[in-house]
């Protein structure tokens, strides 16, 4: 069985197909037993106090939704089963469990959506799809081996900034090189093999940083997906002489790497509910969900901002190649358009894209989006989905999503209330206009601050969020903080996706991880200190001393030798 405990990673426990028989042989069995349930211990994973040392009973329960895999390690194949992880109290200790509870609350929420507008018909359920954009460092295996710093911490603590990073720019979306490129093939044809839907590849801004896109899947696909995509990648390397470093900033003076979630909805019939479509105005179920999402992110900014909390992640968040700390939404001109059409109560019309004249005859005339790109907004709507760029290069996607499930979820529970409370007992085509209407006018005026399509990078977007009332959480302390609010954990209640203690408990798992990591990184720079840069400047400093020894010897100036050597030894104490 393979699960995904609240450590980051994923944890496996092998059972051989070897059952003894009444005549003393054996025979290779595989029982439904053994396929739907397995029981680990529940005790040595963290648990945040659901669990204690004398309380080791847990469960893992096979997810049916999620295709098995076989994974194959030299002479080695395992059938590996993706499973949940339950305490004997059926608390969940891991990330996929409250996933899948999310899961179901958007599906239940979004088919009264649905129901209302009458487009149910054959619709059975409504799933979050997840796509997630995998960034990723490559460097020379000897050289990690030389970084006592990479191999406890997965970023270097000490270190001269080169003269040449990515200031040419000519890294991204660059040819390949050729060893990369080997690797890069090898790995994908070990997730092929795993069922991992790879579809993109390309060289990233910084040097040596690259990228890996699979195609959308339901969310705890993708949730599980990610994870063999992490391992697989940290696995094929050393076969090239390479060492894969998922740390979301590895490298002072250069990008970091994040995971873009792309987040939507689809019903089993295929439609994307996100889908504006070209009359947008007259869309009014997709003017719903949108709606909804954005009243998620205004009420629940605090808890999205906490779901990609981590250590590593304060390295990357703010700087200038990741959105800023604080949650807002980017939706581009033409919902922006729609957007101010409907807090004036007044929709008419849907902004058009146009063409593009590249202005030769030999290149063709293109379709224009209605909307440009911003790479500068945690939540940017991209066309038929919202690309959540917050989330970390080394993060499991599930927690995140299990977030953005649930508050979507609650959006759209109080809007279905607020317009079947409308529409009473004698629902008529104009009467669910109106109070579509009604109602999502509301929710923009008062949601409306959530929304910003500038420049997120600058000094004045954060004055401008502090003036809207926006939270800002520069640091994961004061953003785990918040994980407790009371609005929290009753959303999580309301929608049985977590108990306030299984919220509690992740909460203190999350501050302990946080805790371990600084300390680790902490010693690791006072163990370097101690053991190689110290050693390294006394060496130096004895060089400078001997020069200005016998230079005064020879009777020559070296004064400037002797201000160095003044300086190196203020520097080193």
């Amino acid at each position: 069985h393979w699960f995904q405990p609240l450590t980051g990673s994923t944890a496996e426990k092998h059972d051989a197909f070897l059952i003894p028989d009444e005549h003393g042989g054996a025979i290779s069995e595989f029982t439904g037993g053994a396929l739907v349930r397995g029981e680990p211990d529940a005790s040595s994973f963290p648990s945040g106090g659901l669990r204690a040392t004398f309380e080791a009973r847990g469960y893992t329960a096979w997810d049916a939704t999620s295709p098995v895999f076989i994974n194959r390690n030299g002479n080695t194949a395992t059938l590996c089963i993706p499973t949940a992880f339950v305490s004997w109290n059926g608390e969940a200790l891991d990330k996929k469990t409250p996933l899948l509870r999310s899961m179901d609350a958007l599906s239940t929420q979004a088919i009264r959506v649905l129901k209302l507008f009458g487009t149910a018909d054959g619709v059975t359920r409504v799933m979050a799809t997840a796509g997630c954009e995998q960034e990723y460092f490559l460097i020379d295996r000897a050289y990690y081996f030389e970084r006592p710093d990479l191999i406890a911490c997965e970023r270097t603590l000490f270190g001269a900034k080169p003269p040449k990073g990515q200031q040419l720019e000519d890294h991204y979306f660059g040819s390949i090189p050729t060893r990369v490129l080997g690797f890069m093939a090898e790995a994908e044809r070990e997730l092929y093999r795993l069922g991992v839907p790879v579809k993109t590849r390309h060289n990233e801004v910084a040097p040596c940083q690259f990228e890996l896109a699979p195609l959308y899947e339901t969310a705890n696909i993708a949730a599980d997906h990610q994870m063999l995509v992490m391992e697989t990648l940290r696995r094929v390397a050393p076969r090239f002489g390479l060492q894969c470093i998922m740390h979301e900033k590895p490298f002072a003076g250069i990008n970091g790497s994040g995971k873009h979630l792309n987040w939507s909805m689809s019903t089993n019939t295929g439609v994307n509910l996100l889908d504006p479509r070209d009359d947008t105005h007259t869309n009014m179920q997709f003017l719903v969900f949108l709606c909804a999402v954005i009243r998620a992110v205004d009420l629940y900014a605090d808890l999205l901002r906490s779901s990609v909390a981590h250590a590593a992640n304060d390295h990357r968040l703010g700087a200038n190649e990741a959105p800023p700390a604080i949650m807002s939404i980017f939706l581009g001109d033409m919902l922006e358009d729609i957007i101010e059409q409907v807090q004036k109560g007044t929709l008419k019309s849907t902004m058009k894209g146009g063409k593009l004249d590249l202005g030769t005859k030999v290149l063709p005339t293109l379709p224009r989006h209605t909307g440009d790109r911003n790479r500068t907004s945690p939540f940017a709507f991209t066309g038929n989905k919202f690309e959540f760029r917050a989330v970390g290069s080394s993060q499991s996607v599930a927690w995140p999503a299990t977030v953005l499930n649930t508050i979507v979820a609650d959006s759209l529970d109080f809007i279905c209330s607020q317009l079947e409370r409308a529409l009473g007992k004698s629902p008529t085509p104009a009467k669910l206009e109106q109070a579509v209407r009604t109602v999502l006018q509301k929710i923009v005026k008062q949601h409306r601050r959530v929304i910003f399509n500038g420049d997120g990078y600058t000094k004045d977007w954060h004055e401008e969020a502090k003036k809207r009332g926006l939270p800002n959480f520069r640091e994961t302390v004061a953003a785990l903080e918040v994980v407790d609010a009371k609005k929290n954990i009753e959303v999580f209640k309301k929608f049985g996706v977590l108990s306030k203690d299984e919220v509690l408990s992740r909460q203190h798992i999350f501050f302990e991880k946080y805790i371990k990591q600084v300390l680790i990184e902490a010693e690791t720079a006072v163990l370097m200190a101690q053991t190689q840069v110290l050693p390294a400047a006394v060496r130096h400093h004895t060089e400078l001393a001997e020069a200005v020894a016998s230079g005064e010897a020879a009777d020559v100036d070296v004064s400037s030798i002797r201000e160095a050597l003044e300086e190196h030894a203020e520097l080193v104490g």
